[in-house]
């Protein structure tokens, strides 16, 4: 059953929310591996004070390198703001860190880990789906307890009918302690997202089948889902996926290497 007007609400929510300030202060220049990345998280999250439609929406590799990303902010060894037209001054690049809260949602990995990287992710999401089935395995594999690995939803309702359910699913599973199991089945592709899918990964992972069903169909899960959908949206998530990495914000489907990158600057203290 449907998650009641749930892709509706989504929607409605997206087309109405106004946005309150720019987002354009949290630019990164660590290196030119990894620029992309980084920068184009400055260019999609850049929504101007005013914006009525701002664009929800999967990143892509097309999307991302559509358009250059604008000048990234640096400071000079005295901590002034380059003035307009002058040239580019040498000093240390400045790196932009959010705040960025876990709220409790599903975690892998140690709570002390010097490493914390949030995704706000859609099942729907092909993007979403090949960093949760390549690129995040090889990077626990790599650094092990040094990273926590947290989950939070942002479906993406009005382009993807399946991806509020599939989460809801996913946090259904997970009252029976099968979160991860069941998020890997979801990401997995095995059956087209749907009902049909839902009862049949959880009757592979051995779930109580009656309770699951239970709570699927009531919608209990959906204000969970739809609160991390309203926290990444104020926090200015515009397309998925998207991460936080020691809230160091990193845009669009990256590969390993880009993460690697970062995260060992950060465990090597070289980034501000």
């Amino acid at each position: 059953m449907p998650p009641k007007n749930a892709p509706s609400d989504l929607k409605q929510k997206v087309e109405t929310e106004p946005t309150s300030k720019r987002t354009y202060f949290y630019a990164v220049l660590i290196a030119l591996a990894f620029l992309l990345g980084l920068g184009t998280g400055y260019l999609f999250w850049g929504i101007d004070e005013g914006s009525e439609q701002p664009q929800i929406a999967e990143a892509s590799p097309q999307m991302l390198t559509a358009q250059a990303p604008r000048p990234l902010e640096q400071t000079n060894a005295e901590g002034d703001m380059p003035t307009p037209n002058s040239a580019q001054p040498t000093g240390t690049p400045r790196v932009h860190r959010y705040d960025v809260t876990t709220s409790n949602n599903p975690a892998l990995g140690p709570e002390n880990a010097p490493i914390t990287i949030i995704e706000f992710s859609d099942y729907e999401c092909p993007y979403c789906k090949q960093f949760n089935t390549e690129v995040l395995p090889r990077l626990m594999e790599e650094y092990g307890d040094k990273i926590r690995f947290v989950y939070r939803d942002f479906p993406l309702a009005n382009i993807h009918k399946n991806a509020v359910q599939a989460a809801e699913a996913a946090n259904c599973a997970g009252e029976q302690g099968a979160y991860w199991a069941y998020n890997e089945k979801l990401f997995s592709g095995e059956f087209p997202l749907g009902e049909n899918a839902y009862q049949k990964y959880a009757e592979q992972l051995g779930l109580d089948t009656n309770r699951f069903d239970k709570c699927l169909s009531s919608g209990e899960q959906e204000d969970e889902v739809m609160a991390d959908f309203s926290y990444a949206f104020q926090l200015g998530v515009r397309v998925t996926p998207t991460f936080f990495l020691n809230g160091i914000p990193i845009v669009g489907p990256q590969p390993f290497d880009i993460f690697k990158q970062i995260i060992d600057k950060e465990l090597a203290g070289e980034l501000p």
